[in-house]
């Protein structure tokens, strides 16, 4: 009996000293304490949470090195492994999780479309509801801040930038000719599908140095990674048809969409202030391959093609039988991407593009041919270390062939034109101080052939989160851009035009609702002059003849402010975007520093949805406001000396869901009839009273209508062109 109370006794002693105490306390980095902390040993089932002093205790039978563990959410999980002895009376500070969805976002001059970004100011739908933008993505884009309305256009002109300031890219490669080519206030249109895009990041300035040869913004366009189904788009509308089909299988997808577009039937019913020798007509295609492999890397292949042509007589007050103008373009554009991780948290991207563009102009008598052969290589590989420091570094390669053709009136051929190539590299870091505390600092080095010329580009943003829904950022870069090709293809006597950004932001972000607010200065410097010799006062554009040299400056500051609600009005989205912009450039042919023709001090654009369910229905208004462009009165002394009156669009649309999906959209562009004018054309020569004449330079039409009919067939039997219908 007593030897087995003595093991009795010995067996307890012995489990006594084997229960070790774990203990101490959980704070954040403010020493507040922590309630509900996970704490437990790794690999056991010991554990506790922390009281509401943020303390903990508990007791273990394990001995030796073991691994603690405490977890809380919106906080980095902590680990610590030691002696189990030593694990009593700690003090431990939770560190924010910076993947956090609370976290701070950097963002100064950015924004995202797409369904993955944690800021979304437009998503993709928004592309093809909003009534002024005609299914064009960049017309979307033009409702946003920043944006400039230059209606005989159409294209991006970015905080005083011109349109060549813009550069676009699609899977991280760079689409040299984005547009499709057209003549006076004719507007152009994007080459490419909105349906193909899942994302879309425009940069208004101070944008990554991954990015170069863009002095004011880009715009980086990301094709769909997998589609949901099968299924196939028809269209049919009042300027042409349409069909897309997408096939998918286990591991890769295929998606095609054609178009043709042909304005014949069109202008017979409506009328413009045009003689069509040929109508605008053009053939449009595009595919995207996509195969995922079995490490989950991805390549994607994509290809456009699209074909153009037109003929029109447009009238012109120096020209008694009106001004004939005739194109031809072909556009061949493909892109290869591909990415994949390896190693410990290493992923690398690759992308490649290649275009060749042909257009053929036959301007009154005379003909000009241009050939424009361009690729782009793209490597880079990014690191995360922690979730606090990531590095992303690459190379890059740009090669340009460019030739023209000018037959002057059937008399001898002149041939011109430049071979460029630029090679580039970068490397930047993401650095996380704390939940609330980010800086995003990079540099871009480039070197062209063509000019000779190295080019350092610092890069650097910081952005502070002020409360649980806004955050403060800052930007500065330093940006090059080589003289695009009206410049080169006479003079390569020249230098990359430069410009610095300097950005401060101001974001809130509440559930259905964004509000932004951006002050910005850039600086412009090495921009190019000309002389071309000409008295005629619409002539600015350059010719053989021309002195070409870099002495030009410039400058544009301004404030941009964004506002979106979604919700709180039922069944109703809306959005006001608002930019005041003072620039000043003295470049190209000016004779001294004035504001550019193409900038409006004032700019407005307020988009409306409103979803009525009874008529199963949405009805969209778009309005744009821009103040007047200045131009040159020769009747009148000095250069820029007159401003038109201000630019008012107000556009109409409306989506009915004939059945689950089958759409009929009907839309009006500058549903009014406003008269907008754009700038003057004035004679060569003085009238007998010693005035000249002019002509208001007014789009070809008041208005535009649109009608079409979208059909989707597809496996689920719901979905449709306008998902959010």
């Amino acid at each position: 009996m007593k030897r087995i109370l003595f093991l009795l006794i010995t067996l307890c002693q012995f489990s006594l000293i084997a229960q070790t105490t774990v203990s101490g306390k959980v704070t954040d980095s403010k020493n507040n304490p922590i309630l509900g902390a996970n704490v437990y040993l790794d690999g056991t089932y010991d554990g506790t949470s922390t009281n509401e002093k943020g303390e903990f205790s508990f007791k273990t039978e394990e001995s030796g090195n073991q691994t603690l563990v405490i977890s809380f959410v919106s906080f980095e999980t902590y680990t610590k492994t030691a002696n189990v002895k030593t694990l009593n009376n700690l003090k431990i500070k939770l560190r924010d999780d910076v993947n956090s969805l609370d976290a701070v976002v950097i963002n100064a001059g950015t924004f995202e479309a797409g369904e993955k970004g944690k800021v979304t100011v437009l998503k993709p739908m928004d592309i093809v509801t909003t009534a002024s933008a005609l299914g064009d993505f960049v017309g979307a884009l033009q409702t946003l801040p920043g944006t400039a309305a230059v209606g005989e256009d159409g294209r991006l002109f970015v905080r005083g930038g011109e349109a060549e300031e813009t550069q676009i890219f699609i899977d991280g490669a760079r689409v040299f000719t984005p547009f499709t080519p057209t003549t006076n206030n004719i507007p152009t249109r994007g080459r490419y599908s909105p349906f193909l895009f899942q994302g879309i990041t425009f940069s208004t300035g101070g944008y990554s140095a991954e990015y170069g040869q863009a002095l004011s913004s880009v715009l980086s366009l990301t094709t769909i990674d997998e589609p949901d189904q099968e299924k196939t788009d028809i269209s049919l509308m009042t300027v042409g048809l349409g069909v897309g089909n997408t096939q998918k299988w286990d591991k890769s997808s295929f998606s095609i969409n054609t178009s043709y577009i042909n304005l014949a039937p069109y202008n017979a019913i409506f009328k413009d202030r045009n003689t069509w020798n040929k109508p605008f007509q053009s053939a449009n295609g595009e595919m995207v391959f996509r195969q995922k492999f079995k490490d989950d890397s991805m390549l994607k292949l994509y290809s456009a093609y699209s074909y153009s042509d037109f003929d029109v007589i447009q009238d012109d007050i120096n020209f008694d039988d009106g001004l004939r103008f005739g194109l031809q373009n072909r556009n061949l554009y493909f892109n290869a991407s591909y990415k994949n991780k390896f190693g410990n948290n290493w992923k690398y991207e690759t992308a490649l593009s290649y275009t060749n563009d042909n257009t053929n102009v036959n301007f009154m008598e005379d003909k000009i041919n241009s050939n424009d052969n361009s690729y782009h290589f793209k490597a880079k590989l990014k690191k995360r270390f922690s979730s606090r420091f990531r590095l992303n570094f690459g190379a890059e390669y740009f090669i340009t062939n460019y030739d023209e053709s000018y037959t002057p009136n059937n008399s001898n051929k002149f041939d011109y034109g430049f071979d460029n190539n630029i090679f580039a590299s970068f490397i930047e870091t993401d650095i996380f101080f704390s939940k609330n505390l980010a800086a995003k600092i990079g540099v871009r080095a480039e070197n062209s052939e063509l000019l000779n010329e190295f080019t350092i580009s610092p890069r650097t943003s910081i952005s502070y989160k002020s409360g649980k829904n806004s955050q403060f950022s800052l930007a500065y870069g330093q940006f090059y851009q080589n003289p695009n090709n009206e410049y080169l293809k006479f003079s390569q006597n020249l230098k990359a035009q430069n410009t610095s950004h300097l950005i401060a932001n101001y974001q809130s972000v509440k559930q259905g609702q964004i509000f932004r607010i951006e002050a910005y200065y850039k600086d412009y410097n090495s921009l190019v002059k000309f002389d071309n010799n000409s008295t005629n006062f619409n002539d600015n554009q350059p010719n053989f003849n021309s002195t070409f040299n870099n002495n030009g400056t410039g400058f544009a500051k301004g404030i941009d402010v964004f506002w979106r609600q979604n919700g709180k009005i039922k069944n109703t989205d809306y959005w006001v975007s608002y930019s005041y912009l003072d620039t000043e450039r003295d470049y190209r042919n000016y004779p001294n520093t004035a504001r550019p023709n193409f900038a409006s001090k004032h700019n407005l654009s307020v988009v409306a949805k409103h979803f009525i369910t009874d008529w199963k229905s949405q009805v969209g208004l778009s309005y744009q406001f821009a103040s007047g462009r200045i131009y040159t009165n020769p009747n009148k002394a000095g250069f820029l000396n007159s401003q038109t009156k201000n630019f008012n669009n107000l556009s109409f649309n409306w989506a009915y869901l004939l059945d689950q999906q089958k759409i009929l959209y009907f839309s009006v562009n500058n549903v009014l009839g406003t008269k907008n004018i754009f700038g003057y054309n004035y004679k060569n020569t003085p009238n007998m009273n010693g005035n000249f004449e002019r002509q208001a330079r007014i789009p070809n039409a008041d208005s535009f209508f649109f009608v079409g009919f979208f059909w989707t067939i597809s496996d689920d039997k719901t979905s449709n062109q306008l998902d959010n219908l």
